[in-house]
């Protein structure tokens, strides 16, 4: 005798809606796997500690400090000024080395990520602040429409396989192939220096004040369009790719074949059952790429003199300001983590396998 699915009271069981895991995601669909997100957030809060830590080691192991660095670029400072800015860094070698980690902690808990001596001793969380506004704007937006772009393009591609949609799949990833300051480079060149339509770097027009106005906002996008445009082209095809492989694994499981031999419309099965499942290796890829939102395209805005996180990580390191890449460090690290967190709580809402672990 073949085995009857359980009935629910005031429910109707259906086996393809369910998916693969219909006994048990039907009576987990609505709750809350507190015990999976809460193994996932100490594990993280663990993390934090970990990277904290190492935060505050590293630049300790390092030959020289950053008043050292400072010093040679300044000679006029003198040894009582020197001895002030090691204590004002946290670098007192009067304290024992624990005192100075307690010291850290109790920093970061009041939000003071110390100074700059690259910009002229200004706050940190100043510095990496401001720069953060422009790394997110501009590498945020591209990533979002690389991402949605491709992941909506991978799933129909996916979905009519063998068709003409499918020579997609090779552009964009040879696209994807191009070494990314070629491709800036080369942009530039067409767009900027031949064609005149857009301008070689920077974040706005040399002379113009930032001000929350209709003009500073279409002079920012006039500017951010040529190297929001290459971070589009350089990674479509990774998310194309990595999403019409998964179609075409999805596109086998027999709740698929159930579904349409059911009779429901193509447009339900393909977004409803093919689609949602395709996308979960995605949604961690995904994850990934918003924390490292944060650092920024180094390379982008090197090439394009974009004032973002990366560029600022860069001149910090060549600078040895020690301070400075300690904050830029800790934000990327905490960006990244948050992200991740994020991913698994989507995980735990999309995927009822997460769920049926407290069953």
């Amino acid at each position: 005798m073949s085995a009857v699915a359980p009935q629910i009271p005031g429910s109707e069981f259906d086996a393809v809606e369910a998916g693969t895991t219909a006994t048990r995601a039907v009576t987990g669909r609505a709750r809350i796997p507190w015990r999976f997100l809460g193994g996932r957030a100490l594990f993280y809060l663990f993390t934090l500690w970990a990277a904290i830590t190492i935060n505050f080691f590293l630049p300790r192991l390092m030959k020289g400090d950053a008043v050292t660095a400072y010093l040679a670029r300044n000679r006029n400072v003198t040894p009582e000024a020197a001895e002030a800015l090691r204590s004002l860094l946290g670098l007192d070698t009067d304290a024992s080395l624990s005192q100075q980690y307690l010291d850290y902690w109790g920093l970061l808990l009041r939000g003071d990520l110390g100074i700059s001596l690259l910009h002229g001793m200004r706050p940190v969380s100043e510095v990496v602040g401001q720069s953060l506004i422009w790394t997110v704007g501009l590498v945020g937006f591209a990533t979002l429409v690389a991402f949605a772009i491709g992941t909506v393009g991978g799933a129909i591609i996916g979905w009519r396989r063998g068709s003409r949609l499918d020579a997609l799949i090779p552009i964009t990833t040879f696209l994807s192939t191009i070494p990314y300051f070629w491709l800036g480079l080369v942009a530039i060149a067409v767009f900027s220096v031949m064609l005149g339509w857009f301008p070689i770097g920077k974040a706005y027009g040399v002379g113009v004040t930032p001000e929350w106005s209709a003009e500073f906002i279409g002079d920012v996008i006039h500017h951010g369009f040529l190297p929001a445009a290459t971070i589009i082209i350089a990674s479509l095809g990774g998310w194309m790719l990595g999403m019409r492989n998964m179609m075409l694994t999805v596109l086998d499981e027999d709740y698929v074949t159930v579904a349409q031999a059911k009779g429901m419309p193509n447009q339900r099965v393909l977004w409803r059952y093919a689609a949602r499942n395709a996308v979960l290796p995605q949604i961690q890829s995904f994850a990934l790429a918003l924390g490292f939102i944060v650092g920024g395209t180094i390379v982008m805005e090197v090439v394009f003199s974009y004032p973002g996180v990366g560029k600022l990580l860069l001149d910090a390191t060549n600078a040895k300001d020690y301070a400075l890449m300690q904050g830029v460090f800790l934000v990327i690290t905490i960006s990244v983590l948050l992200a991740n967190l994020l991913a698994d709580i989507a995980y735990a809402f999309l995927d009822p396998r997460t769920r049926q672990t407290e069953a």
